[in-house]
């Protein structure tokens, strides 16, 4: 029999424990890595090139949002499942924009986690009952209230990168040793950071990163 075989990303040694004894104990199933951060993620599913990959959103380094649109340009026959701790449709949607094809909620993973795999292994999507209902609900609004103007996120994907570890505290120094670009690229990127958002400090910052899932309040 052929397995599934799955990467887990999540900072939580704990929660990766969980999932794997969960995803060991199937047949069709094969664990083959296991990811702290967003960026270790990237790098383990360009070698190991798994079938899914179950990504937690809030991650440091590289949330897991930014994580799934670079996985999906980079090993895109790797299908993502994001793990969550929020239940608003506006985390999923940012989910299914980033390229995710499931998105379950951590509370009640465990129920769905398995089916989920499954699915969105031949190519379907998969989201949790709570979530599905939102989007439906979403769409239905939508429809009714006409079509909305397209959202444009604010940031680039590189100033999304660079917005994580300013907010997690890092120098311009160690963000540009963490992704290899001068410590005048990384000024700038923090200028235009702060012009677009019309935030002009870390505090204001931070708000905005757990306000957006791209960190966590701690």
């Amino acid at each position: 029999m052929q397995k599934i075989t799955v990467l887990l990303a999540d900072d939580h040694t704990i929660v990766r424990q969980g999932l794997r004894a969960l995803l060991e104990a199937e047949q069709d199933i094969r664990v083959v890595g296991e990811a702290e951060t967003g960026r270790q993620a990237i790098q383990m599913i360009s070698r190991l090139r798994p079938d899914v990959a179950i990504m937690d959103i809030a991650m440091p380094l590289l949330n897991g949002l930014e994580a799934t649109r670079q996985i999906r340009r980079q090993s895109p026959s790797t299908k993502v499942l994001i793990l969550s701790m929020h239940s608003d449709d506006e985390y999923a949607h940012q989910a299914i924009q980033a390229g995710a094809a499931g998105y379950l909620i951590k509370q009640t993973a465990a129920n769905d986690l398995l089916n989920a795999i499954r699915e969105i292994y031949k190519g379907n999507a998969f989201f949790s009952p709570p979530i599905s209902k939102l989007l439906i609900d979403h769409y239905r609004g939508t429809v009714k209230r006409g079509p909305a103007e397209k959202r444009t996120d604010l940031l680039s994907p590189r100033e999304l990168e660079v917005l994580q570890l300013v907010t997690e505290g890092r120098s311009n120094k160690q963000i540009a040793a963490e992704l290899s670009i001068s410590i005048k690229t990384v000024e700038k990127h923090r200028q235009r950071i702060m012009h677009k958002l019309n935030i002009h400090d870390v505090a204001g910052l931070t708000r905005y990163a757990i306000a957006r899932g791209i960190i966590e309040s701690k």
